[in-house]
């Protein structure tokens, strides 16, 4: 607190001060039983006036460091969430003290509270997914029964809607473990090809049942990643690739190598997505004009999931659309510098990896 401000905050007691200090030495000035010499009336004043500047001067620096206590809370920002206030001085700095530090208290209670609310819902949620993942796989061997017994269209449709259901049951887990998520992933170098083509066999029916074609161009690349995390992120976006192509269509991953970043893209020939909308298609709960029609039905939370966990990750995504001539979603892969050894990567140079193997073999121990 500046003294400026405090002396705006006492101008009242200042000017009535000053009132009462005037009319006492009139009064006296003015009494014809006391006969006082200027001079010493003008000391009178002057003395009081020191003295009464000197106690406003001190109460200042009292105030002064209540106010910095504040001031530090303030600049602390959400680490005064656990930060008491010490007792003041006056009545009034104890009365803010104790106001300050039952907000404190009933603050950290409701989000106690809060966050139990929540574990309790994610374990619930965490429970049904797993509880409903029983009966769907045993839809799922049942409908595999009936194969020869119902027409092949019927099959292909319940068989697809069954995948719907698993995505779904599987997005719900995913999000529920969204802010869990450093409990539960392991990074380890992991081969691009196949993850893909196994989450593309895994959405077969939708490709079947659209007469969707698939191509996997560019070299095989190895990533730093969690496998099933990124698991989930592909079958995110193979997913709304499939959803919003129409059929016929077709569907497009190429892996490629920057030369300071490995790129996933999937490209699609869909309906496109505005220019307008394409900066908010990672918000959650986003659905845009796509999502609202009738045979598009859409949560808004693919993109979302998938962009908040390629980021915990340590990967970014990226998206270009042209309306009615498809869409691109690019994971960017950064290269991993090794603590001391510039330039290096998770697989280049090639040298780097060769060493790390022979140090193995040298130190089976490690």
């Amino acid at each position: 607190m500046r003294f400026r401000d405090y002396l705006k905050d006492h101008l009242s007691p200042i000017g009535g001060y000053i009132l009462c200090v005037g009319l006492a030495a009139l009064i006296i000035w003015l009494d014809p039983q006391h006969r006082v010499k200027a001079m010493t009336l003008w000391y009178a004043v002057l003395l009081v006036t020191l003295l009464a500047s000197a106690f406003l001067i001190a109460r200042y620096w009292r105030v002064r460091r209540f106010a910095a206590r504040l001031q530090e809370r303030i600049d602390a920002q959400e680490a005064a969430l656990d930060w008491p206030l010490p007792g003041g001085e006056s009545a009034t700095e104890q009365l803010v003290t104790k106001t300050y530090n039952q907000i404190l208290t009933q603050h950290r209670q409701q989000v106690t509270a809060l966050l139990a609310q929540q574990q309790d819902q994610k374990d619930f949620i965490d429970s049904w997914v797993h509880e409903i993942k029983v009966p769907l796989a045993a839809v799922t061997l049942l409908a595999e029964s009936f194969e020869g017994q119902v027409p092949d269209d019927k099959l292909d449709n319940l068989n697809l809607q069954l995948d719907q259901i698993e995505f779904y049951v599987e997005q719900v887990l995913y999000y529920s473990r969204l802010d869990s998520f450093s409990k539960d992933y392991l990074l380890h170098e992991t081969s691009l090809r196949p993850l893909i083509n196994d989450v593309v066999a895994n959405q077969r029916n939708g490709f079947i049942n659209k007469r969707l074609s698939f191509r996997l161009n560019g070299t095989d690349q190895i990533v730093l990643t969690d496998n099933k995390w990124l698991r989930f992120i592909l079958a995110q976006l193979i997913s709304n690739a499939v959803k919003y192509t129409p059929e016929g269509g077709r569907i497009t991953a190429l892996i490629r190598n920057t030369g300071k970043e490995t790129q996933l893209q999937i490209t699609d020939t869909g309906i496109g997505i505005p220019k307008d909308e394409q900066h908010r298609v990672f918000e959650k709960g986003f659905t845009g004009s796509n999502g609202r029609l009738s045979n598009h039905k859409s949560t808004g939370l693919g993109l979302f999931l998938a962009e908040k966990l390629a980021e915990k990750l340590g990967h970014h995504l990226s998206l270009t659309s042209v309306i009615n001539q498809g869409t691109t979603v690019t994971i960017h892969f950064p290269y991993v510098s090794y603590y001391g050894e510039a330039d290096q990567t998770v697989h280049h140079p090639e040298s780097h990896a060769i060493a790390l193997q022979t140090q193995t073999r040298s130190h089976p121990d490690s």
